[in-house]
This record gives structure tokens, C-alpha cells and sequence, in this order.
């Protein structure tokens, strides 16, 4: 694990003991650190560690603590302890920010951060495959991996690679990433912000980190990413780094694929497939480039990318149909590009929805054969997907989706989970939803 000179003696409280906590608490007492935590569940709370005092923070004595780490899921704009904290004049900070005060102690090294309302992901684990097969000493983590304080510290010369949701970025103030990259922005987790406006300052606050001379990566393939930073009033938040927005003509370290490089990365990716790969793809090279000055060595290293569980997965091939695992889709924006992604589609819908619309997929409805809509959303997306002429049925389960599905779609054609929507109403997460999905199809060969 790693553990720091920076938190020896200091008090901290730690809220929450699931798999971020329990290594933050970890980190923390083998530092020296006097910790106190807590969990509403029982269970998580009899395994905390040894040198754990057991103390509910919204209700001891806050008074002296140096920070209260809480997990990215609370959602500081209704839990109280956000307001206890304030008043106790404590910081409410993550274990990413703990990261960001320990890398001092830590052998030389370098960070890539990566953030965006889609596809974030992706590219996170692209960039750390390509690093790790061209040698470099790397670790995964932040929103995918395991929690990086759990994780040992890199030899030097390593690169720490970390996708970070805003709700991560929100509890970090000093990371100072060598290389930021932004995926894209669109309208997402409006429950825990004001407006659009607010969470995209949340997103811009990984880049006011950085201090002049880092670098920051930009989607260059989306417009809305500078049309809305134009437009957006970031108050006080500034950028020093050195801008790698646009083409070769204006970057002097490192240099954006060309068109034709981006088109060969694609057809030698068949795990990324769609327009927006072909950007994720780009923006992994532009960044993967800061860090190995070799660019063969590097599109080599791409090429190797066996793709993410749950996010354009092929599960199977059955008498000619293809199954597609895209459950990490969990809105409409993130399911558009899946959609554009193949000609003749069977598409399994449905969950906890995020909007009331599907106006984001409704380029590629030309793609959609039929439309099989489950849980939660299924009544309303049925409903939407009908009037816009697609055949759609509400078939509710998973399992029922599948098979219906299976029934009429041909060899050549797609049947895609790529649920535009939230996976809580039936399942645990999205990685439950889209086991689920592998085990339905595979029900399908074991009939066949």
C-alpha cells in the first residue's frame, strides 16, 4: 500500500468502509495517522482495520481533525456531513487527494488524469495498456482498478494512470496531473449539481490543478468541448498548462494522429469501434506520446488493446448474430456512439433512467431493427421509440430481452445492451448487468 510521512500525526475520519475507505484507512494508520471511521453497515465496521477508532463522524467531536474522507458516492450537496464539516471548519476531501499529498514521498514519477462525461473509461485503460506493453512502470486507478491508496508505490520512472468522475475531482485540490486529458462534456449527473454549468466547472477544476508547463489533452473531434468552455463562465478557474487543442500545426510536444492514422488505429482496434473510439483512440496516442517518445512503439501498444469489460465488449458469435456487452452505457449520450457503431441492430434498452429522453441516440435510429426495453424506463422508452417508428416492445427482464431478440435477429445483424441508463432498478451495477447479459447469451449457445 501506499503510505506517506505527510499524514503522521495527524487526525483524520474516515466515512465509509467499503473498498476506497478500507484501504484509505489502511494507508493512513500504517502512516502513523489517528483514524477514526465508520459505515452504516455492521459488517463493514466489525472488519475495520486494527489501530480503527469506531466513531460515527456525523455524530463525535469534530473539532481538531485534519480532514474527513468520505467515499466519491456521498453526495455532498444533501448529506449532512458536508454542513458538519464546514461548520467544524474541516476539509471533506478523497482519497485522490490524499494521493495528491503523498506523492512527494513517493519515487519519481509521473500522473495522467483522465476525466469526461464519456468514454473516459476507455481511453483511461488504453493509455495504461499502451504505457505498461512499452515497458513503463504503471498502476491503474481512481474510478476503475483498485483504490490507489491500496495499490504499492511505483519504482521511479512510473506513471500513475487515473480516471476521475467529478464527483472525484470534486473532493481534490492538489493534484497536479503531468498529463490531464478531457473526453468530452455533456449534460450528466444534474441531481448533484446546480446546473450544466457547475458541472462542468467541476470537470475544469483537474486542469486549474495543474501548474504551467503540464499538459492538458483535449477532444479536439468535439466541438462542444471548446464551444461550451467558451461560452461557460468558469469564475475564478484558470489553466497554465500548455494547450494540446488543436493539430500538429500548433502542438510542439507531441502530435495528433492523422486522419489516416486515426482510421488505421480503428481498423486495427477491434475492440473500438465507432467515431467515438476512433477519438478515444487519439487522445490515448496524444497522451501516451508525453510520456514514450516512440510513436511505432506506441500504435504497437495500441494495437494489443483487447477493449474494457462491459463498454463495446463482444461476448459471442451465434449462427452468425453478434452479441455486444455495452451495460457501462448508462446514458443516452454514451449509447449513441454504440448505436453508430453497426448497420442492423436489435437493441436491449432500459433500467434507471438519467433523462426522459433518447434525443442523443436519435441519429442512429436508422440502425435499430427492433428495440426490446427493460425495467424501470421500459414503458417510457417503448413509448418514445414507437412514436418514432422503430419497432419496440417492453419485454421488462433482461433475460426475456435476450431471447426475444435471439428469435428474430440474422446472421450479419447486432443484438446490443447498451442500456442508456443506470443499472440500480434490477441490478447491483453495471458490471452485474452486463454478467447478466454474458450468461443470457451464453444460455442462447448451450440451446442452440
Amino acid at each position: 500500500m501506499i503510505v506517506s510521512p505527510a499524514f503522521a500525526g495527524k487526525r483524520y475520519a474516515v466515512l465509509g468502509l467499503a473498498r476506497s475507505g478500507l484501504a484509505t484507512a489502511l494507508s493512513l494508520v500504517a502512516s502513523g495517522a489517528e483514524v477514526t471511521a465508520w459505515d452504516s453497515d455492521e459488517a463493514k465496521c466489525a472488519i475495520a482495520p486494527a489501530g480503527v477508532t469506531l466513531g460515527d463522524p456525523m455524530e463525535i467531536d469534530l473539532a481538531g481533525f485534519d480532514g474527513i474522507v468520505v467515499s466519491p458516492g456521498v453526495p455532498l450537496n444533501t448529506h449532512p456531513i458536508a454542513a458538519r464539516a464546514k461548520a467544524a471548519g474541516v476539509p471533506v476531501i478523497g482519497d485522490i487527494e490524499l494521493f495528491a499529498q503523498a506523492r512527494a514521498s513517493l519515487p519519481e514519477h509521473k500522473v495522467v488524469a483522465i476525466t469526461g462525461t464519456n468514454g473516459k473509461s476507455t481511453t483511461t485503460a488504453l493509455i495504461h495498456h499502451t504505457l505498461e506493453t512499452a515497458g513503463v512502470p504503471t498502476t491503474l486507478g481512481g474510478n476503475i482498478g483498485l483504490p490507489i491508496l491500496g495499490q504499492e508505490p511505483l519504482p521511479a520512472g512510473g506513471v500513475y494512470v487515473l480516471e476521475l468522475s467529478s464527483f472525484q475531482i470534486d473532493l481534490t485540490f492538489t493534484l497536479d496531473a503531468d498529463v490531464a486529458v478531457l473526453t468530452n462534456i455533456t449534460p450528466d449527473h444534474l441531481d448533484r449539481y446546480e446546473d450544466f454549468q457547475a458541472y462542468i466547472r467541476s470537470k475544469w477544476r483537474l486542469f486549474e490543478m495543474q501548474s504551467e508547463g503540464h499538459v492538458g489533452v483535449f477532444n479536439d473531434e468535439d466541438p462542444e468541448v471548446w464551444a461550451l468552455l467558451d461560452r461557460v463562465d468558469l469564475g475564478e478557474l484558470t489553466y497554465r498548462g500548455s494547450d494540446l487543442r488543436y493539430r500538429s500545426d500548433i502542438i510542439t510536444s507531441g502530435r495528433w494522429p492523422t486522419d489516416g492514422e486515426r482510421g488505421s488505429l480503428q481498423k486495427f482496434l477491434p475492440s473500438l469501434q465507432g467515431p467515438h473510439n476512433a477519438s478515444n483512440a487519439a487522445m490515448a496516442f496524444v497522451a501516451a506520446k508525453q510520456l514514450v517518445d516512440d510513436e511505432e512503439l506506441i500504435i504497437r501498444a495500441m494495437m494489443s488493446f483487447a477493449g474494457l469489460p462491459h463498454r463495446m465488449q463482444r461476448v459471442a458469435e451465434i449462427d452468425g448474430v453478434l452479441y455486444v456487452n455495452d451495460s457501462k452505457a448508462t446514458n443516452a449520450t454514451s449509447t449513441a456512439p454504440a448505436l453508430g457503431a453497426y448497420p442492423r441492430i436489435h437493441w436491449i434498452l432500459g433500467g434507471r433512467r438519467k433523462t426522459d429522453d433518447l434525443d442523443a441516440c436519435k441519429p442512429f435510429y436508422g440502425h435499430v431493427i427492433s428495440a426490446w426495453t427493460i425495467g424501470e424506463a421500459a414503458e417510457l422508452f417503448e413509448r418514445i421509440l414507437l412514436e418514432s417508428g422503430i419497432h419496440a416492445r417492453n419485454v421488462g427482464t433482461l433475460n426475456a430481452a435476450v431471447k426475444q431478440a435471439a428469435q428474430i435477429a440474422r446472421p450479419g445483424e447486432v443484438v446490443l445492451l447498451s442500456p442508456a441508463c443506470a443499472s440500480y432498478d434490477q441490478f447491483r451495477d453495471y458490471e452485474a448487468r452486463g454478467d447478466a447479459f454474458r450468461a443470457a447469451v451464453s444460455m442462447l449457445g448451450s440451446e442452440a
